[in-house]
């Protein structure tokens, strides 16, 4: 057995993310991590006792060279008389339809095919795999054919590098612990009934890329490169190539495992504070009706509250029961004499069972709050957050924790986003659920913007996204969207316009008030108060639907800024 085997098989039964039994599906790509993950499931499946299989995705990106990828990972399967299957999506397409990033598509889209394999058939959305002997397995149907396959296991050939690259990637960005646990070993997946139907694990995460590449060269097992590992307009690829050689050459040669530590500490420390938070949730967190609901219900409690497991992502906590629940005042039928909801109940209704965040107020302890130490106090205000269904930064966060520490006449309030507040009594904070009889209020916004990077704006319904362009990319771009990156005064904040702002589009003969270019375009008066606007310094540098300020665009042999906005979909949290 090769030591490097030897190496993957003891990290193996450490963490014990396979075991005898397992029918394991091996993702190969074609490159080196994936090619080089399967040579050595392939010597090592007799000690381990699992069944192997070949799983390989086609993203369609790359043409002809794509479709080469796919035969040479059939080849491989066929060599080593694996079960093999296949499936492909056109992502580029997927992209566009949905608007969101290539990567985040692609992601979707394969993750989706994996959780087919694992059985969990519903929710991929996955066309049927093709097996070995090449006959397509129609999955029109929403019942699965009765040979469909079902995997335990799907193995990725993650590495050290990645794993380094990841979290370097999201410092940058900015990351709090969860962040930072990067690349997790194993990720469970669950069917509809919330059963756990298999795992996606990472055994090579202790493993550098170079001895992949050695262990194959070794083994003389040729591999495919894929054209778009050198395109640095991609950050990682500007992560890998640039970023991590200078920082082991100038700085610490031992950086990548490092960061890879990094990941590993963190995610201890989140497994460990998850558990904590998910008793906080149903002890020392109050959850009650509001005011609003008690008067008009006529039943049982309108929602209830389910505490999360550890381990497992934050979800809405919520289920609701259509017998429970009736809201509002009633009046007879005249058909039968008995009681039914008005029109405005019904409306109130669904506006609660439609609502993307909990029906319930949470109390806390304001004595308590206050005697723990600030990691607590951070955590528990995040943990109400994403129970609630409350989009809490990290600015949010402390500005609770500094309102809970003042001074002041008990029943203060502040406001939180999404129309929800926290109101500061003598004993106990309280935070308020939006009250849904009322219309929504539009309050002012504002986020900060890294470049590259992405914020959430819930408020105006998008996604606003900063890209890095590289001077000699700049041709396949409009440039009149391109921000010269030098010439920004400082760091990009996303916020509504305020009275009084004024921007200069490119091509127009002096600046306008942008409440006046606002009207021009016929809006609503809603939809013009919450409009976007990219601050940089004390300047406007972007308006949603317009071009770019003349002064601050791209200029030639110089890296540039572009930004764009996506759609927010809509989803419960």
């Amino acid at each position: 057995m090769h030591s490097l085997a030897q190496r993957v098989l003891s990290h193996i039964r450490r963490q014990e993310v396979l075991k005898a039994g397992d029918r394991v599906g091996a993702a190969v790509s074609s490159g080196i991590d994936s090619v080089a993950l399967l040579r050595l499931l392939l010597e090592l499946r007799g000690e381990l006792g699992i069944v192997l299989s070949v799983v390989h995705f086609n993203h369609k990106l790359r043409g002809a060279e794509s479709d080469a990828d796919e035969q040479f990972v059939a080849n491989l399967a066929h060599e080593h008389d694996l079960e093999f299957y296949v499936d492909s999506e056109d992502v580029a397409r997927v992209a566009a339809e949905e608007r969101v990033s290539v990567e985040a598509a692609a992601r979707d889209v394969r993750y989706g095919f994996f959780r087919y394999l694992l059985g969990e058939e519903a929710s991929s959305g996955a066309k049927a795999p093709v097996s070995q002997n090449g006959a397509n397995r129609s999955a029109e149907s929403a019942a699965p054919p009765k040979d469909a396959p079902s995997l335990d296991k799907i193995v990725t050939g993650h590495t050290l590098d990645d794993q380094a690259e990841t979290v370097l990637m999201r410092l940058i960005r900015g990351a709090g612990t969860r962040g930072l646990g990067g690349i997790y070993p194993r990720i469970a997946v669950e069917d509809d009934a919330g059963e756990l139907c298999g795992e996606i694990v990472r055994p090579l995460l202790a493993i550098r890329r170079r001895e992949l590449e050695q262990y194959l060269k070794e083994i003389g097992q040729g591999w495919r490169e894929d054209s778009t590992n050198t395109n640095e307009a991609l950050t990682r690829n500007r992560v890998r190539k640039l970023v991590v050689p200078l920082l082991e050459k100038e700085f610490n040669p031992g950086i990548a495992e490092n960061l890879a530590e990094l990941a590993e500490i963190a995610r201890g420390e989140e497994d460990y504070w998850e558990n904590e938070a998910a008793g906080w949730m149903g002890t020392v967190v109050h959850w009650s009706e509001p005011e609003w609901v008690k008067k008009v219900s006529s039943k049982a409690s309108l929602v209830h509250i389910e505490v999360g497991h550890k381990g497992s992502e934050p979800s809405v906590p919520i289920t609701r029961s259509q017998e429970t629940r009736t809201l509002g005042t009633t009046r007879p039928d005249p058909s039968t004499g008995k009681e039914r909801p008005s029109q405005d109940d019904n409306l109130l209704r669904e506006k609660v069972e439609n609502a993307p965040w909990l029906v319930m107020n949470a109390a806390v302890s304001r004595m308590w709050f206050l005697a723990e130490p600030i990691a607590v106090q951070r955590r528990l205000v995040k943990a109400i957050g994403e129970h609630a269904g409350i989009p809490l930064e990290f600015k949010h966060v402390e500005e609770i924790v500094r309102f809970a520490e003042e001074d002041g006449a008990p029943g203060k309030t502040m406001s939180l986003p999404q129309g929800w507040e926290l109101r500061r009594d003598a004993d106990q904070l309280v935070f308020l659920t939006p009250d849904l009889r009322q219309p929504a209020t539009t309050g002012d916004y504002e986020y900060d913007l890294a470049v590259p990077g992405q914020v959430r704006v819930d408020e105006a319904g998008v996604v606003i996204e900063t890209r890095r362009v590289p001077a000699e990319s700049q041709a396949e771009y409009n440039t009149v969207h391109l921000l010269d990156a030098g010439s920004l005064p400082g760091p990009l904040r996303v916020r509504n316009w305020r009275p009084g702002d004024r921007f200069w589009p490119a091509h127009t003969k002096s600046p306008k008030k942008i409440k006046e270019l606002l009207q021009e375009r016929h809006l609503a008066q809603a939809e013009r108060r919450l409009w976007p606007v990219v601050v940089s310094g004390d300047e406007i540098v972007w308006v949603r639907g317009f071009p770019r300020p003349q002064k601050f665009g791209a200029r030639p042999g110089r890296g540039a800024i572009l930004i764009i906005e996506k759609p927010l979909c809509e989803q419960a949290r």
